[in-house]
C-alpha cells in the first residue's frame, strides 16, 4: 500500500493479492524459487482468453473515456509512469528520478530507451505531440481538458480561447521536448498525485509520424494502431468487434519479465453464458459476475470479491426545466431504496451510497476515511421525497411529468433501472418514467450529447485523490454531461485547488464541496458503491488488480500446470 498524508485504501489490490498469494501467484510469485516456477509453466501455453461485458468504443488513448478501452490501453501502452504490483505508481519511461524545480511546478524527465511495435524509438516529441492533440480541440476530447485543465500549465488558457473563438497556440501547453530523450513538464500548481495523473492513460505518449499517417483510420482497427507496452493488439476489427487478441510485444522494455504470450477477448454479455464458459474451459476470467450468480460461487477460490472506489448514481439533465427545479431532483434522489438495490438485486456486496466520494478509498491527514466526516448525505426517505415532489410541481404549476430514463443493457443494469424507475413511479405519484436500455457504447454518445433525462452511469477513479470525484461537477467540465452548474460549488473547488499545499485545509474544503453538491443542490442521486465479483481459472497466477484508472494488469500472469 502506498503510504502518504492523503493515501489511497488499496482495497481491490489487497483482496485479489490474498487470494493469489494463497494460490501460489500474485506478488508472492516475485519471491518464490523461479526454477520451480518454471518447471511449472515450461509445458504449459501461455495464453488465456478473458471474458468482457461490453465492445471497446476506442482505442485513441487521447479519446478512451471508459474501462473496457483503458484496461486494453494500459495492456498495449505505457506513459512516463505505470502501476506496479502494489498499485502503486512507478517510474515506465522515465529513466530515474526526474529533476524537481524547488516550486514543485517543473518536473524535468530523462528517457528510458523504449520502442513502438513498429520498431520507431519512443521520443520526447511523442509525449508533447500526444498531449497537444488531448487539449486540441478540434480532437474532441472528453479527457484531455478534464485531465489537464487546472493541473497543466497552459492547458485552461488553450480550452477558455476556443470556447471564446479566439486564437490560441498549442505550444503554450506545459509540455516540451528539450531533446530526444528529455522532457519538461510544467504544473500550474503543486500536484501532490502528479505521478499518478503521468501513469494515466491520456498522458501516454503517441507516434506523431504514425499518426498523421493514419488520419481518420488511427486507431479504428488493430491494424492502425501501435503499442509501446507490454502487449501488442493484432486483432480488433473497431467498436463493433466482439473480439480481440493481444499478443507479447517483443520491442517492449521489459519483454523478458512478460511470460504471457496471447490473450483473447470475447464480448459476451448474458452472465449466465459467461458462466458457461468458465464452466465449460472456454473462458480463464470472466468479467464482472451478476448478482444472482455470486451466492453459488461463495467459499469458491476461483471467485475474488472486493469493494470498488466506484460509485453510481443518476444523472439528472437539467436542460429539462422540470430538473432543473432543485424540489423535483430531492424528491428523485430521496424516493428509492438504495439499500435494497445493494443487499437484495446486486447482492454481492455493493453497498447503499448517499455520498459520491466512496468509502475506504482515500484518507485525511489523520488517518481517518473521508466520508467520516460528512456521511450519509441523501438517504431514502418516501415522506420527504412525496412532499419535495409535491412542492416541485406546485412550482412548475403541472400535476404529471414524464421523464426519460436512459440505461444499460446488460442484465444486472437493466435489474437496477428496472427497480428505479418502479420506485420513482410508485413513490412519486404523477410520474412516468420511459426507460430506454441501451448498448455502453450508445449511452457514452448519448451521454455526452445530453440525449436523455434522467441517466444512471457511474464513476471509478482515475487518481488516487478526491479531486477526481469532486471535479467531475464543475460548470461545463466535460465530464459533468448534464448542465449543473454553481458558483458556490466552481469557488469551493478552486479553493481547494488553491490549498492543496495545506492538506487539512483541501480536504475539509472539498467535503464541504460534497455536501454543497448533494446536500444542499441534490445535483445527482447516488444509488451504490460497487463490489466486484470475478471467476479466475486457478492456473492462471499473477493477475493484478489496480484501484485507479484501469482495472487490471496483466503483465505479470503465467499459466501454470
Amino acid at each position: 500500500m502506498k503510504k502518504s498524508k492523503y493515501s489511497l485504501l488499496l482495497t481491490l489490490t489487497l483482496v485479489l493479492s490474498v487470494f493469489l498469494a494463497a494460490c501460489g501467484g500474485g506478488n508472492s510469485a516475485d519471491k518464490g524459487d523461479k526454477k520451480s516456477d518454471g518447471a511449472k509453466t515450461s509445458n504449459v501455453a501461455q495464453e488465456i482468453k478473458v471474458l468482457s461485458r461490453s465492445e471497446i468504443p476506442t482505442l485513441d488513448s487521447v479519446k478512451t473515456t471508459d474501462e473496457i478501452g483503458f484496461n486494453v490501453l494500459n495492456s498495449i501502452n505505457e506513459g512516463l509512469y505505470t502501476a506496479d504490483k502494489d498499485g502503486s505508481s512507478v517510474p515506465a519511461l522515465v529513466d530515474g528520478e526526474p529533476k524537481v524545480s524547488e516550486d514543485g511546478k517543473t518536473v524535468t524527465f530523462k528517457l528510458v530507451d523504449a520502442k513502438w511495435s513498429n520498431g520507431d524509438p519512443v521520443t520526447a516529441n511523442d509525449f508533447v505531440y500526444a498531449w497537444q492533440r488531448a487539449i486540441d480541440p478540434a480532437t474532441a476530447s472528453e479527457y484531455g481538458p478534464y485531465m489537464m485543465n487546472g493541473k497543466i500549465a497552459g492547458a485552461q488558457e488553450i480550452t477558455d480561447a476556443a470556447v471564446a473563438k479566439k486564437e490560441f497556440d498549442l505550444n503554450t501547453l506545459g509540455i516540451k521536448a528539450l531533446d530526444e530523450k528529455t522532457l519538461e513538464v510544467k504544473f500550474e500548481k503543486v500536484l501532490p498525485y502528479w505521478k499518478d495523473l503521468m501513469a494515466f492513460p491520456t498522458f501516454y505518449p503517441q507516434n506523431e509520424k504514425f499518426v498523421k499517417e493514419k488520419g481518420d483510420a488511427y486507431a479504428s482497427n488493430a491494424e492502425n494502431l501501435l503499442s509501446n507496452g507490454a502487449f501488442k493488439i493484432t486483432s480488433w476489427n473497431g467498436p463493433t468487434a466482439t473480439e480481440w487478441t493481444l499478443e507479447k510485444n517483443d520491442n517492449y522494455r521489459e519483454a523478458k519479465a512478460v511470460s504471457l504470450k496471447k490473450i483473447t477477448f470475447n464480448v459476451v454479455k448474458d452472465n449466465n453464458a459467461q458462466v458457461n464458459a468458465f464452466e465449460g474451459g472456454e473462458a480463464d476470467i470472466t468479467d464482472i459476475l451478476a448478482s444472482d450468480l455470486v451466492p453459488q460461487y461463495q467459499g469458491d477460490e476461483r471467485m475474488v470479491s472486493s469493494l470498488q472506489p466506484s460509485v453510481f448514481w443518476v444523472k439528472m439533465n437539467y436542460k429539462n426545466a422540470a430538473l432543473a427545479n432543485v424540489h423535483i431532483r430531492e424528491a428523485i434522489a430521496k424516493a428509492f431504496n438504495k439499500e435494497d438495490i445493494a443487499a437484495s438485486i446486486l447482492n454481492n456486496g455493493s453497498i447503499a451510497a448517499n455520498y459520491f466520494v466512496p468509502k475506504q478509498f482515500v484518507s485525511t491527514p489523520d488517518g481517518k476515511d473521508f466520508r467520516e466526516k460528512n456521511g450519509d448525505l441523501i438517504v431514502f426517505n418516501a415522506k420527504e421525497a412525496k412532499a419535495a415532489w409535491e412542492k416541485g410541481l406546485a412550482d412548475l404549476g403541472i400535476d404529471k411529468l414524464e421523464l426519460r430514463y436512459l440505461g444499460g443493457d446488460t442484465d444486472s443494469a437493466k435489474k437496477v433501472d428496472e427497480y428505479i424507475k418502479n420506485q420513482l413511479e410508485t413513490n412519486l405519484p404523477g410520474l412516468k418514467v420511459n426507460l430506454e436500455s441501451v448498448p455502453f457504447a450508445i449511452r457514452l454518445d448519448r451521454a455526452k450529447a445530453g440525449n436523455y433525462d434522467l441517466l444512471h452511469s457511474g464513476w471509478g477513479p482515475d487518481y488516487p485523490d478526491a479531486m477526481t470525484f469532486a471535479d467531475l461537477w464543475l460548470t461545463d467540465g466535460p465530464n459533468n454531461e448534464m448542465t449543473y452548474s454553481s458558483a458556490k460549488y466552481d469557488g469551493l473547488i478552486k479553493k481547494a485547488e488553491e490549498v492543496a499545499a495545506n492538506q487539512e485545509e483541501y480536504v475539509s474544503t472539498l467535503q464541504e464541496a460534497e455536501r454543497v453538491f448533494l446536500a444542499e443542490d441534490y445535483g445527482v442521486a447516488p444509488t451504490y458503491q460497487k463490489a466486484d465479483n470475478i471467476l479466475i481459472n486457478t492456473k492462471v497466477k499473477g493477475l493484478v488488480a489496480l484501484p485507479f484508472g484501469p482495472n487490471y494488469s496483466y503483465k505479470w500472469i503465467t499459466v501454470e500446470e
